[in-house]
């Protein structure tokens, strides 16, 4: 089982070659996806000035090929622990403060026990990530 978020489904939309890779994880894995990362993807798309049915229908692929779960009361303070210990190791690592969401998709990843699929900086090196950036 693989966690892949915001950073991980654009480079699979663009096609790149990271984006290769999280397609043969797509198809060789079970994938879940956190539902504020549809979120964070939509506010990319829009600020790129993508059409709102283009947004809507890479959102509606997401949620079709991937299953999106929701954040509730335990994940959301696991969540707040994850953020603390990216802030501290963004501090150490002279990097910018990470995301909630960061948070989040760290929480979430440990949580179900599976490997975050990111290129996001802020997980580079951390034992349960595969990291594609």
């Amino acid at each position: 089982m693989i966690v892949l978020d915001s950073y991980a489904w654009i480079e699979y939309f663009l096609g790149s070659d990271t984006g290769t890779t999280v397609r043969e994880h797509l198809n060789t894995e079970e994938v879940v996806t956190p539902s504020i990362a549809l979120a964070e993807i939509a506010r990319k798309y829009l600020r790129d000035e993508m059409e709102q049915e283009e947004v809507l229908k890479r959102l509606n692929f997401i949620s079709t090929s991937s299953t999106v779960i929701e954040i509730n009361a335990e994940l959301s303070l696991a969540a707040a622990k994850a953020y603390l210990e990216l802030s501290e190791k963004a501090k150490v690592e002279q990097l910018r403060r990470p995301g909630l969401t960061d948070g989040i998709i760290l929480a979430s990843g440990r949580a179900l026990g599976a490997k975050i699929v990111t290129g996001d900086e802020h997980f580079k090196g951390l034992a349960e990530v595969i990291y594609i950036g």
